[in-house]
């Protein structure tokens, strides 16, 4: 049942008096992922559920530091409206904010009734729905790590139990004000479909896992937990940040993803006992589209300037065009189950990424893989990093969006109204960028020159 029929109205505004909620809020992502939102008294409920809550369609078109970008559709058009509907079937009480609820909501042309060319919930129904129509249905498993960041009376932010060598361990060692504890009972009770937590590599650093779904569940998901990590952390005076690489001395945060696609049976589409590998053709096809359009969804995979710094030898973080068996050296991981745990991990994904962009790209270039039956290469063996074996991923943003640009198959799946609006954003971003004198810089050469 669509979120917007009005019959199904007092149902909702039911189970929310029930719940005690009197306010809603009505959150959708922007082009990075971050959460924009709107709190709705519930009494105004069904007038924002008939008419939607009027933003400035530029939301979609402002940088992190609030300057709107020239992208068409924006400035040049008289920063016109975009509708935001809530959708009633994604609520959910917050755990941490007595009396709120929280809900996702689709984004629509107040005049025609179409999705926003930028909005990424849209873009990866597109997706899937083409993957539907060739039997398919995608199925997702998100990884995110991130780290955690106190105050510095100094000035700016610090990580949070610095530690060294604590690398999947879980209790006070790694985590003396049992942050991880805390945010993992909040975000199950979001039902946000968590399974476990752990500190990662770094001091200050944690990954929680989500268990997998069906794609857009998936990236439904991810996005409100990132969001909730980061709320959950302002609540302790404490910044949780999911940037790719925000420290020279500690290592960057990932954001993999496991795929597999179901048949119209329900069947994994993806194990095969005969086939090369354990592996069906449709799995071998969507490992060599992922590795052909590696270059252009990195665009989506690594999508800030800062993303680029994570990459490089030793790192676990693959730069490399290369997919290898149960290799976590290899920028496409073949985990060992089989039959219905028969899957591929995308490991070039960093923090950073919008997960509805993320999970759309890779989607889409498995599935163009598929269309072209194609066989991969033969796997990595040992540990990668070898320029001598396998190809370059793109070692900047501007190279990534440059590949975006070129893959025309790729960017047809994601659509071209997408993609220009995607280029333009990010090359904006690039040119800021380019423009600003860094700390590194004085440091390098303001007393010697």
């Amino acid at each position: 049942m669509s979120a917007h029929d009005t019959p199904d109205l007092g149902r909702h505004l039911e189970r929310l008096a029930a719940d005690g909620i009197d306010v809603v809020r009505v959150t959708y992502p922007d082009l990075i992922g971050t959460d924009r939102a709107r709190d709705v008294l519930v009494e105004e409920l069904p007038r924002a559920v008939e008419h939607g809550l009027a933003f400035c369609r530029a939301v979609y078109h402002t940088s992190p530091q609030g300057d709107v970008v020239p992208v068409s559709g924006g400035l040049d058009a008289g920063l016109p409206d975009i509708a935001v509907r809530p959708d009633l079937d994604t609520l959910a009480p917050l755990p941490w904010e007595p009396g709120v609820a929280v809900c996702l909501g689709d984004v629509r042309d107040p005049a025609t009734g179409q999705p926003a060319p930028e909005s990424p919930r849209d873009l990866l129904r597109s997706v899937l729905a083409r993957c539907g129509e060739h039997g398919l249905r995608p199925v997702v498993g998100p990884e995110l790590e991130y780290y955690l960041c106190d105050a510095d009376p100094a000035g700016g932010w610090r990580r949070y139990a610095r530690d060294a060598g604590v690398v999947y361990t879980a209790g006070l060692r790694a985590d003396p004000d049992n942050h991880l504890l805390r945010t993992l009972r909040q975000v199950r009770d979001l039902d946000l479909g968590v399974i476990s937590g752990n500190h990662e590599f770094d001091g200050g650093q944690f990954e929680i896992n989500l268990l997998h779904s069906e794609a857009m569940s998936a990236a439904d998901r991810a996005f409100r937990f990132k969001a909730a990590i980061k709320e959950l952390a302002r609540r302790e005076g404490r910044l949780a940040t999911f940037m790719a690489k925000p420290f020279n001395d500690a290592g960057g945060s990932g954001f993999h993803l496991h795929l597999s696609c179901e048949d119209a049976g329900g069947r994994n589409a993806f194990d095969d006992p005969s086939g090369g590998y354990g592996l069906s053709a449709t799995a071998r096809h969507a490992v060599a589209g992922v590795l052909a359009h590696a270059p252009a969804l990195a665009a989506l995979a690594n999508p800030t300037v800062n993303s680029y710094k994570r990459f490089g030898p030793d790192t676990l973080a693959p730069w490399l065009i290369d997919w290898g068996l149960d290799n976590r050296s290899a920028m496409v991981r073949i985990p060992p189950e089989r039959g219905s745990g028969a899957r591929l991990e995308l490991r070039l994904g960093d923090a950073s990424a919008n997960p509805y962009l993320l999970i759309a790209g890779t989607v889409a270039a498995a599935l163009l893989g598929v269309l072209a039956a194609e066989e991969p290469p033969a796997p990595l063996e040992g540990y990668g990093y070898d320029t001598a074996r396998s190809a370059l991923l793109p070692t900047t943003l501007t190279g990534a969006l440059d590949a975006l640009e070129a893959d025309t198959a790729f960017a047809d799946v994601l659509g071209k109204d997408f993609t220009a609006s995607f280029l333009a954003y990010k090359r904006n971003e690039v040119d800021r960028f380019q423009r600003h004198v860094t700390d590194w810089e004085f440091t390098e050469y303001a007393y010697h020159l």
